[in-house]
């Protein structure tokens, strides 16, 4: 019997420098699973090893995990964190969803909202879209510029965007620095699958309320957008917070990559429980037996 392929993070990230061109990574991958039941099995594995990790995270109270999604509609972002965080602890993790700014955001930088939602130490962050919007959605429909009233004199052109890509990476390195791990994932969704979902959308009485004309009006833009990304990712992939391009064809097999590279970046920090020290053991020992007595 042959032994299943491993999934490794390094064959899904964006390396620092990297062009992207999107045309070029495959939304449909060979899957890491056999059958339903077998995916079924693997995931379990894989939420009961996050929630162990999540338990050490937070106990070691040192450092907080950013994890941020982005994609096309349809992509399956709800879905991936549902059930890849469905085993941790809700009191350890936030789920924030950004939609269109408000009035009261407009007037701040466009990363003042996103760093108002991020996690603690001891807590993983969520960003289902992010800040990542304002180099997205606001470079493919430029006019949404305009209501954030910017001094810059020409909106929308190289310079404009090299100083917001400047200020997301510089702004993620010292996230780092002080002790918050940022890993995003890109599902990379084929125009052909999305029709699909949204056909299913339409088609599923129980879906209907999942799609709405907005969804179409986005698709028409499709090959902007990819541009966007590629632009996006190629620039903001860094050694400290790296992009992750995952196929999202198969809703399956992108949770247990997704998975499995959340677990390998836990993995990899220097977790540990908090020592007791030797006057601590004495004042637990002491409350022990008053407990034992009946005097507490």
């Amino acid at each position: 019997m042959k032994n299943k392929p491993t999934i490794s993070s390094a064959d899904y990230a964006v390396a620092p420098g990297t062009k992207l061109d999107l045309h070029q990574h495959a939304t449909l991958a060979e899957p890491f699973y056999s059958s339903s039941k077998d995916y079924k099995k693997q995931l379990s594995d894989s939420t009961d090893k996050l929630k162990k990790a999540q338990e050490l995270f937070y106990a070691d109270n040192r450092y907080s995990l950013l994890i941020i999604f982005q994609a096309m509609d349809a992509a399956g972002k709800d879905g991936a964190i549902r059930h890849v965080m469905s085993g941790i602890n809700p009191q350890g993790c936030r789920v924030h969803s950004f939609k269109h700014p408000s009035a009261t955001e407009l007037d701040h930088d466009f990363l003042w909202r996103s760093h108002c939602a991020l996690p603690e130490r001891g807590q993983i962050g969520i960003f289902n879209r992010s800040y990542y919007e304002e180099v997205l959605i606001v470079k493919v429909q430029p006019q949404l510029l305009e209501a954030q009233k910017l001094p810059y004199k020409n909106l929308n052109s190289g310079p404009f965007w090299r100083d917001r890509y400047r200020s997301i990476v510089g702004s993620e390195a010292h996230l780092v620095r002080n002790g918050t791990k940022v890993i995003k994932f890109f599902l990379h969704l084929s125009k052909e699958e999305q029709c699909r979902r949204f056909l299913d959308r339409i088609d599923n009485p129980d879906k209907n309320w999942k799609f709405s004309e907005a969804d179409t009006a986005q698709r028409q833009h499709w090959d902007s957008y990819m541009s966007a990304y590629a632009e996006c990712l190629s620039n903001t992939s860094t050694a400290v917070a790296p992009w992750y391009v995952i196929p999202a064809d198969d809703k399956k097999n992108a949770r247990l990559i997704i998975s499995a590279i959340i677990n390998e970046t836990l993995a990899k920090l220097d977790l540990a429980y908090p020592q007791t020290t030797d006057a601590r053991r004495a004042e637990l020992e002491e409350i022990r037996t008053k407990l034992l007595q009946g005097e507490l």
